[in-house]
């Protein structure tokens, strides 16, 4: 049996991934898994409901899944944070501008989501990813987050986080090639996607560049399926074109 994992499936783009996952011909399963409850009527998505940060968490549900057997052939991780307004348990997040805008508070909750959250899932993907042909980990980076790309400068905490989530992809992909070579690692791109993540930011976006989560989930599933271990890791856009680190 062959399986997928998504992880922030509550997201447009994991919604429309979901279902794209589930049509292909080699998975068996997809497993959802969110910090809210979520239900699919298709028979072969399975949700589960837990906080996708916490490590204690993703340990057991990784432990759960090693002890019955499962192994992952695509994995992917639509979870990242750009803006948000304040609540009871979180600082507001808003892309700075200029220097004195950077808030230690702020930094401090980008890496959490963008950095961070990876990292904890890199760590214990490594023990339940299928052997015996390709399998691939991919994250939703951003082109922001390319150091040699950068020529605005500004948001300062998503940018720095995505390029250390890149560092961290590529990092992990190093050691992934020695414990398991039939994994490839991936960092995603995928476009400004009509969600809550991009809306503040779509104004001066041209109508054919903003994407439905259906198209960029299209573009990624694509890339999963054509992934080749001797070439990761990758950082691609939904167009396929690679981008500079």
């Amino acid at each position: 049996m062959s399986h997928a994992l998504v992880i922030g499936a509550s997201s447009g783009i994991a919604q429309a991934l979901l279902s794209q996952l589930a049509a292909l011909p080699e998975v068996t399963e997809v497993h959802a898994v969110s910090r809210s409850s979520n239900s699919s009527s298709h028979t072969s998505i399975k949700s589960f409901s837990f906080n996708t940060l916490d490590e204690t968490s993703v340990k057991a549900f990784i432990d759960e899944q090693r002890q019955q057997g499962v192994k992952y052939r695509y994995v992917v991780s639509t979870v990242g944070i750009l803006h948000r307004e304040a609540d009871d348990e979180h600082v507001a997040l808003k892309p700075e501008k200029r220097l004195e805008d950077i808030d230690p508070q702020q930094l401090q909750a980008y890496f959490e989501v963008n950095t961070i959250l990876p990292a904890i899932w890199l760590k214990h993907l490594v023990h339940v990813m299928a052997k015996g042909s390709t399998s691939v980990i991919a994250f939703l980076s951003a082109r922001v987050g390319s150091i040699s790309d950068n020529r605005l400068g500004g948001w300062y905490g998503y940018r720095a986080s995505k390029a250390a989530l890149n560092m961290i992809i590529k990092n992990a992909a190093i050691e992934y090639g020695r414990r398991n070579k039939h994994v490839a690692l991936m960092a995603y791109h995928p476009g400004t996607v009509d969600t809550g993540l991009s809306k503040p930011f779509q104004a001066n976006v041209k109508a054919d560049k903003l994407f439905t989560p259906q198209y960029t989930a299209q573009c990624l599933v694509e890339l999963l399926t054509s992934a080749q271990t001797e070439h990761s890791p990758y950082y691609l856009g939904w167009d396929g074109k690679t981008i500079p680190w």
